[in-house]
């Protein structure tokens, strides 16, 4: 049975001040009919212009997600989007008397509240989804996200920022009315001590107080109190469903994030909208055409590789530049030889497979080089290695590898594998490439 679009009953007010502008605005919520989608209205504008909720209309991403059409211009919409996007809200108008969404406390539970007081409406239409059907990536530095077919919406985000009061989070849900109330809706936005006054200089966070941000120091967080021991990963799930409702329809898919930010969102969210197939009615189904020309399957990756099974630990590379990145994943199946004796009743990956998985990868760039073909790289060395956490039989392993160093038939590669955007093992792989 097809899921029916929702709007709001009624309408609900709040006010508050923009994070970056300083501005005081006020909020009308108002019901809007079938397939309205989500639009802004700026009341304080002649004429009243309208900017729907769309990726085309995106502006900045540098601090927050501000979209825009001419000199009409709405500044951090994320929270609000991921609060309507969460109750799974379908249609509404959305009228601001200045050009930024109130900040509140920093999260969306605030935002959630005023909607939920408004009421629901189920409409006599049925909901039109975006469902992936294949593996999609999207890059951007050191920031990755994955997309992979599911039939509903599961995020799993890791974050790392080297920081001693913060170091490495890790959480993974999927996203559904309850959950997202209870469990994203209210982490709070944050930055860095450090970042304030160059922030400020540049005219940013003119409203933003502790009591609208968790702000972290040199070696601690500065508020007395946390919601949530991993508070700071919730909230970037929190901006990345705010950022996903910019394609214009719900997805079902499972995401994994690993420190994507508003910029490496968008950039997904354009990404998937330039997808040439779609099928309409109970999903959208989706075909990336544009992905292919960086992306190996098993049998391509059979022409440059020696390796044959049961040693081939590759099964498909999703994303290359050049001979100097490359993204790639493993299934693990029970079906792997190693899992006869390893262990019996209670299958692990051996962590030395997990590396030399890695170590493939880097293979693949590195003979996929005209002056390589041919050739064989031996593996030389093995540094910096950590493994965090078992690999079991139906996970999927997800490595990337990056060039360190080059110089003449040697190369040193660094490598991360992750399952469910959990890092599960890292390394410093060297190579030499000698002719068989």
């Amino acid at each position: 049975m097809s899921e029916a679009q929702k709007t709001i009953a009624e309408e609900a007010n709040y006010a508050g001040i923009g994070l970056h502008t300083g501005n005081e605005v006020a909020v009308t919520f108002k019901p809007a009919p079938m397939d309205y989608g989500i639009r802004f209205i700026r009341v304080d504008l002649p004429g009243k212009p309208e900017l729907p909720a769309d990726v085309s209309l995106v502006r900045d991403v540098s601090r927050g997600t501000t979209i825009g059409e001419k000199d009409v211009k709405i500044h951090t919409v994320e929270h609000m989007l991921a609060a309507i996007t969460g109750l799974g809200i379908d249609n509404i108008q959305i009228e601001l008397n200045s050009n930024e969404t109130p900040v509140m406390d920093g999260s969306a539970e605030p935002i959630v509240k005023v909607l939920k007081s408004a009421g629901c409406t189920v409409q006599d239409k049925a909901k039109r989804f975006f469902q992936v059907r294949q593996i999609v990536h999207c890059s951007l530095n050191d920031m990755h996200i994955v997309v992979m077919p599911a039939n509903e919406l599961r995020i799993s985000f890791t974050i790392d920022y080297q920081h001693p009061a913060l170091g490495a989070q890790y959480h993974s849900l999927v996203i559904n009315e309850k959950s997202f109330e209870n469990e994203i809706a209210p982490a709070r936005t944050f930055c860095f001590l450090s970042e304030v006054e160059k922030l400020r200089s540049q005219g940013l966070i003119k409203g933003g107080t502790l009591d609208n941000a968790v702000v972290l120091g040199d070696d601690k967080i500065l508020n007395e109190n946390m919601r949530f021991p991993d508070e700071f990963v919730r909230h970037k799930i929190l901006d990345l469903i705010g950022d996903l409702t910019l394609l214009g329809s719900p997805i079902k898919a499972h995401i994994l994030s690993i420190k994507s930010g508003h910029a490496c969102n968008v950039k997904l969210v354009e990404k998937l909208r330039k997808m040439e197939s779609r099928n309409f009615g109970s999903g959208i189904l989706v075909h990336d055409s544009d992905v292919h020309g960086h992306e190996l399957d098993i049998n391509d990756i059979q022409k440059i590789l020696p390796h044959r099974y049961p040693f081939l630990l590759i099964d498909r590379i999703l994303d290359m530049e050049g001979q100097t990145r490359a993204l790639g994943i493993k299934n693990v199946t029970i079906n792997d030889q190693f899992f006869q004796g390893h262990f019996p009743g209670h299958p692990v990956m051996p962590g030395v497979l997990i590396v030399e998985a890695m170590a493939q990868l880097a293979g693949v760039l590195m003979l996929r080089a005209e002056e390589n073909i041919g050739k064989i790289a031996y593996f030389m060395g093995m540094e910096k290695v950590k493994w965090r956490k078992p690999v079991f039989p139906g996970d999927q392993l997800l490595m990337e590898v990056r060039l360190k160093k080059k110089r003449s038939k040697y190369c040193k590669f660094s490598g991360i594998a992750t399952v469910d955007g959990a890092v599960v093992a890292e390394a410093d792989l060297s190579f030499s490439i000698v002719s068989p």
